[in-house]
């Protein structure tokens, strides 16, 4: 059952999410950027939701990969950045529902 929402001021994004991740939030935009050069390269930036649905397990393999101290993955992005993406696709897709 979907919560029904509050008031706009309760979904501080630029508070609450911006202001406290900058860094963070970067690191994980450039996550779109990168699989989107790699799914549709030259195309306008978009999420492919049929491409790579595994979120949890895609999730989990980064975060392995960052406890056994790889920093970066093949194509030079952060483990831990892709871990944030997975984990924000798996919300986005539950949301979705």
């Amino acid at each position: 059952m979907k919560q029904q929402r509050q008031s706009r001021k309760d979904y501080p994004l630029y508070r609450g999410l911006i202001k406290y991740f900058p860094k963070a939030l970067l690191e994980v935009s450039n996550v779109s950027f990168v699989g989107n050069e790699q799914h549709h390269k030259g195309e306008e930036l978009w999420w492919d939701k049929t491409k790579s649905t595994d979120e949890p397990d895609a999730l989990l393999r980064h975060l392995t990969d960052h406890a056994q101290g790889k920093i970066y993955d093949t194509d030079g992005v952060r483990h831990l950045a892709k871990v944030a993406w997975r984990a924000l696709a798996y919300l986005e897709r539950e949301l979705d529902k």
